[in-house]
């Protein structure tokens, strides 16, 4: 599992990668003051016992997920796809009929024994699809002339060596829908976390074959925060003796949001580690702001500051190495937006060379009729498909995901944090997590 955690990385087609970490048990435990091992927090020992009482009686309400589909083709690319591709959806809620869509691609080397990872993308409410981060295909880049975008295979993704699901979550993402309007009202971390983990059970005792395979749960930007939170559920749930039994060995984040001010405060010292910014104006920073890089209260730290976002948003701060085509987008106040909101495209059909003309072409592929019909869409759940939807109101009801990171770690775990943005909390997540007072 190790091995797994440590490879693909430089290879991803979501821009610069350009630092990683791995912690894990035997690097950084939770302790008291004594040294001894801190035991988990009250509010994790009610949600053992709520998990206990609510995840069997919600499974025992839901079906099973309905059968899947084997794609062979896809509409732009030519001839028998390289992997197997299954695609299908997971009901989550009886009650509003909410349904998860997912595509499960088979590693290319020994599904027997590879790992399986599901991967969400951030958001909330984006999906990757196949295309994005660490899955199989990819766009053809060249001008649109009005037909069907063409795709081609990814070389580099992770299912090489490890089968992938790619799972559109929460409820209104992508291709997943509900079939009452109230399945798409309170959605927010609880109901998140829930349906992926209902969602997992259930997918597992569709696929028996893969329950003893290592698993990983997995995740970019907001996503990445939900990640250690839905591990830390199916952890609980494996202590309880739950089935089927989840094989979790540990969970993968990249540009992970943790939901604190770390977030924020630590996108100064990691533009400067990447060069980004000048010695000078980071020691600057150091010498004026003292390590607090939000809500600046003095006047010459309060002008760094202002420097900063003057030179980051000459940047495409999703996309690192890439050209800027969101220049002038950064106008809400200093370091406090959502940076996944700047990888969508705006409503003019971005250049050729900018990062954001994949989602443009995804947008274009993903409503074509013969598109929908060769994933097994189901006719009149969704209108208009779009990348990342921003209409659905949604309640972040975990302050932090910090404490979910010292759980897991602590009981053994494996963790990998990546990161190719600067609108991400992972310099934080990477340098500091063991200096942090988990109480």
């Amino acid at each position: 599992t190790d091995r797994f955690l440590m490879t693909h990385l430089h290879k991803l087609d979501t821009g610069n990668l350009g630092y990683y970490c791995t912690f894990g048990a035997e690097l950084y435990k939770v302790h008291d003051r004594r040294g001894k091992e801190k035991p988990l927090d009250t509010m994790d020992k009610a949600s053992l016992v709520l998990l206990s009482l609510v995840v069997p009686l919600v499974l025992l309400l839901l079906p099973l997920s309905r059968p899947a589909s084997v794609v062979t083709h896809l509409p732009g690319f030519h001839g028998r796809l390289p992997f197997r591709l299954e695609t299908g959806y997971v009901g989550v809620d009886e009650e509003t009929g909410a349904e998860l869509f997912y595509y499960f691609v088979e590693s290319e080397r020994s599904p027997d024994t590879d790992p399986v990872i599901l991967w969400m993308t951030g958001g909330p409410f984006c999906s990757g699809m196949v295309f994005f981060e660490v899955g199989p295909m990819k766009f053809v880049l060249a001008p649109y002339n009005g037909s069907l975008p063409q795709l081609a295979y990814n070389p580099y993704s992770w299912s090489k060596t490890t089968s992938i699901i790619l799972l559109d979550s929460p409820v209104g993402t992508g291709f997943s829908y509900a079939r009452d309007v109230e399945g798409y009202h309170d959605i927010g971390d609880f109901s998140f976390s829930m349906h992926v983990l209902i969602f997992l059970n259930k997918w597992f005792t569709d696929h028996p074959h893969y329950q003893s395979n290592p698993f990983f749960v997995g995740g970019s930007s907001y996503a990445g925060k939900m990640s250690p939170i839905i591990a830390q559920h199916i952890s609980q749930e494996i202590e309880l003796g739950k089935q089927p039994k989840i094989n979790l060995k540990g969970y993968v984040v990249g540009n992970p949001v943790t939901g604190s001010d770390y977030d924020d405060n630590f996108r100064v010292p990691y533009a400067h580690g990447v060069g980004i910014i000048s010695d000078q104006l980071y020691e600057a920073a150091i010498r004026n702001c003292k390590g607090s890089y939000i809500r600046p209260t003095d006047k010459m730290c309060a002008r760094v500051l202002n420097t900063f976002q003057n030179l980051v948003s000459e940047i495409d701060v999703s996309q690192i190495l890439g050209v800027n085509c969101i220049r002038g987008m950064l106008t809400h106040r200093f370091l406090s937006e959502e940076y996944i909101q700047l990888s969508d495209p705006s409503p003019e059909q971005p250049t050729l060379d900018c990062f954001s003309y994949r989602y443009y072409l995804c947008n274009i592929w993903a409503n074509d009729d013969s598109t929908r019909e060769a994933l097994g869409v189901k006719r009149g759940t969704i209108g208009e498909f779009v990348r990342c939807k921003k209409s659905i109101p949604y309640t972040s009801e975990v302050p932090s995901s910090i404490k979910y990171h010292f759980n897991l770690t602590s009981r053994g775990y494996r963790s990998l944090v990546f990161r190719w943005s600067i609108y991400s909390p992972q310099y934080f997540t990477c340098v500091d997590l063991n200096s942090v007072n988990a109480s």
